[in-house]
């Protein structure tokens, strides 16, 4: 059975030509959605989806956050970043939040072609002579961060994603139609789990990680 693959990205020629790379390799097995909340039902709604291609800058995704929220609800599914940046800092982040690979809009559909293959057997793929590059923007911190941050029960990211944004639990409470003792709870459990010792350092590291300041 082939893979069947997601292109997440808001503009249709783009997604055109990935589809016209995709097609050789996964044939007709190939969803699109143009918004993060169409990205995000699309995962929901049908489980056989592997792999997702996620502009990052696409309506509803902030930096990397979109990343982080896929790894965190759909752990199964592969992510590979694309994007018109290609600053080392940035993909060493998508790396540490658990993306496949990076692939910069520049890249030739042959290559990309090669990098999908790759990532469908197992493999990490990033453009060519970039890992020492990485290593020189190598965060432990960072690193350690996006290890617990992949820890997170889907419920507990939506309402880090939240008090990062700002939200008071009340508010928090409302968005999610939950009480707000349930939403303290969350909180509590949370920073617990980031090891950081109050909700602003939680969502000032969120943030930085992430891009979504």
């Amino acid at each position: 059975m082939q893979s069947k693959v997601l292109i997440a990205d808001d503009h249709p020629l783009f997604r055109a030509a990935m589809r016209q790379a995709l097609e050789e390799i996964v044939g007709d097995n190939i969803v699109e959605a143009s918004t993060f909340d169409e990205t995000h039902l699309a995962l929901h709604n049908d489980d056989s989806i592997e792999l997702v291609f996620l502009d990052i800058h696409m309506p509803g995704n902030e930096g990397l956050t979109g990343l982080s929220a896929i790894r965190t609800s759909f752990p199964d599914v592969l992510v590979v970043i694309v994007s018109a940046e290609d600053a080392p800092v940035l993909i060493r982040k998508a790396i540490d939040l658990g993306a496949s690979g990076f692939i910069p809009k520049s890249t030739p559909l042959t290559v990309i072609a090669e990098a999908v293959n790759e990532v469908l057997e197992g493999e990490q793929w990033l453009p060519e002579g970039l890992e020492d590059e990485l290593s020189h923007h190598q965060d432990s911190h960072e690193a350690a961060f996006a290890e617990r941050l992949a820890s997170l029960t889907p419920h507990q990211f939506k309402v880090l994603k939240m008090l990062s944004d700002g939200l008071l639990n009340k508010q928090i409470a409302y968005e999610l139609d939950i009480s707000e003792s349930t939403v303290k709870q969350h909180v509590s459990a949370v920073l617990k789990k980031l090891q950081v010792i109050n909700r602003t350092k939680a969502g000032v590291l969120f943030r930085q990680l992430t891009g979504s300041d």
